[in-house]
């Protein structure tokens, strides 16, 4: 989102251009990465912190949320820092949250570290592709826009397999570490060729009791739905507080901002058809996207026995024909209808949970990535498609509120996805060992058959139900996991009736790439 008052700046030419759109690149793909790289590392990390995988993803929501609240501020410290100090700033900082998440000597730091990682990350999307798009002449955005793209779209295919290869053959710790030279590079590059094409500065008032509240309504909902499980609920005098100030606040927060001179999220975009279907059409989905991305690599590492490297290979495809379809999708967008885009993506991404809602067990490592290939051509016709439909119609002044609000709420949704995922999991996952169990004893011809089998193979009574017992462990979180994939889907197909309640225009603004992250 480019600020306002941005000075006209000349294109750079030659080794400089060559170079900053390198730098640039190299910072957002150290974003990106860090959004999914900790995803396949959970076992890991939460088994050397001592805590359980599910108190685990409290690593990627913390940073999902923190990353949330940032980014409508992005605006406001463009203005009052210039856009890249405020670039060089977020680096900088990132470099060294990094370095504090590998340090961390337990789970309450490493999470500590992770929102003050998210925070800071915020402005580094925007700015990033703002500068790029001012280094290149008009007439060659769309390349400058494809290649920023293309980073956002390789990051996360990597951030598996180096997540997994890393903790494999080395520590958790270096997930983070990896950060700190190619940050540093990258800071340095991009000061050293951007240090004199600064934004001008105005002293803006920024509207702290909305920013109070909207830490507060997020902070506290987030809470509750992370620790919601632990502490069984509503049952919970500390998650109903958690409730209650994060409904309060959020009421107060809406009335607020839509009275407030300066406010710090402009609300009244959502009276706009376009703006409310595209932005809930798009967040619902990355919720369940993003839900899926925790999930599916914690089953196979904690279920299936899949080491961390071997889940980052079935993970890595997702990306691949997404990479290929984004720049046909991106020149057929002009020419076609997005909300048929739209609707081949989420029946796509239906198609491919239901294949998942179909795994076993003793699932094959074909089978687990036919599904994450085909997920890729979703992905591609997802992201731009329903950003153009979002940002259709807005004039331009309305233009960086609209990009800001929108990945926002889709941040947030990410996260608050993430939580909601891993709850239901383990929830389910106790309904069906209950069901499984109360169908076992001495009662049941299998059970009794399979105790005959393994006692006569000179196993101990006491082992032979212990092995028992992690074979319904083992079903029953296969099955919680398939009930999730199962739901996943549906919810795909209904989004597509509200992709169709909107109208864009067909000289509504062009797909802002950055909501390929």
């Amino acid at each position: 989102m480019s600020p306002p008052g941005a000075p006209s700046t000349p294109p750079l030419q030659g080794r400089q251009l060559i170079l900053g759109t390198i730098s640039l690149s190299l910072a957002v793909f150290m974003n990106v990465l860090d959004s999914s790289i900790a995803n396949v590392s959970i076992p890991a990390i939460s088994g050397d912190l001592g805590v359980s995988p599910q108190q685990g993803t409290w690593v990627i929501t913390s940073f999902a949320v923190s990353n949330a609240v940032s980014v409508p501020l992005t605006g406001w410290l463009t203005m009052r820092i210039g856009q890249v100090r405020l670039f060089i700033a977020s680096v900088i900082l990132f470099v060294i949250a990094s370095f504090l998440c590998g340090m961390a000597p337990s789970i309450g730091v490493l999470i500590a570290a992770r929102v003050l990682q998210g925070a800071v990350a915020g402005p580094m999307i925007p700015l990033s592709q703002a500068l790029l798009l001012a280094s290149y002449p008009p007439q060659k955005s769309g390349m400058a826009l494809a290649f920023w793209g293309m980073t956002t779209l390789v990051a996360p295919i990597m951030g598996p397999l180096l997540g997994g290869w890393i903790s494999d053959n080395y520590t958790w710790p270096w997930i983070f570490y990896i950060n700190v030279p190619i940050g540093l590079l990258a800071a340095w590059v991009t000061w050293s060729i951007y240090a004199k094409r600064e934004s001008p500065t105005v002293n803006r008032p920024i509207d702290k009791i909305g920013l109070g509240l909207l830490v507060v309504w997020v902070s506290c909902l987030q809470l509750m739905l992370d620790k919601g499980k632990e502490l069984d609920w509503f049952n919970s005098g500390e998650i109903i507080a958690l409730a209650l100030v994060a409904g309060m606040c959020f009421i107060f927060f809406v009335a607020w901002e839509l009275t407030d001179a300066h406010p710090v999220v402009d609300l009244s975009l959502f009276r706009g058809r376009n703006f409310s279907g595209g932005v809930v059409a798009i967040s619902v989905a990355y919720g369940l996207f993003f839900g899926s991305l925790v999930i599916l690599p914690l089953w196979l590492q904690t279920t299936v026995g899949y080491t961390a490297t071997e889940a980052g290979k079935v993970m890595a495809p997702v990306g691949l024909l997404a990479i290929i379809l984004s720049p046909v999708v991106g020149r057929l967008l002009a020419k076609m209808d997005p909300r048929l885009f739209s609707t081949a993506a989420f029946t796509i991404f239906a198609a491919v949970f239901f294949m998942r809602s179909h795994f076993a067990p003793d699932v094959d490592t074909r089978t687990l990535m036919i599904p994450t290939i085909i997920q890729g051509a979703a992905m591609a016709m997802f992201f731009i498609p329903l950003t153009s439909i979002i940002l259709s119609g807005q004039p331009p002044q309305k233009m960086p509120a609209a990009a800001g609000l929108s990945n926002f709420v889709r941040i947030m949704c990410g996260g608050i996805g993430t939580s909601i995922t891993s709850t239901i999991w383990e929830n389910r996952t106790a309904l069906h060992h209950a069901q499984l169990a109360e169908n076992s004893g001495p009662y049941s011809q299998p059970f009794a058959q399979m105790m005959r089998d393994l006692t006569a193979q000179g196993m101990p009574e006491q082992g032979a139900y212990a092995v028992i017992d992690r074979m319904i462990t083992v079903q029953a979180s296969t099955m919680s996991a398939t009930d999730i994939f199962w739901i996943s889907a549906w919810l795909f197909l209904a989004l597509i009736g509200l992709v169709w309640l909107t109208k864009p225009s067909r000289t509504g603004a062009p797909a802002d790439a950055g909501g390929a992250h």
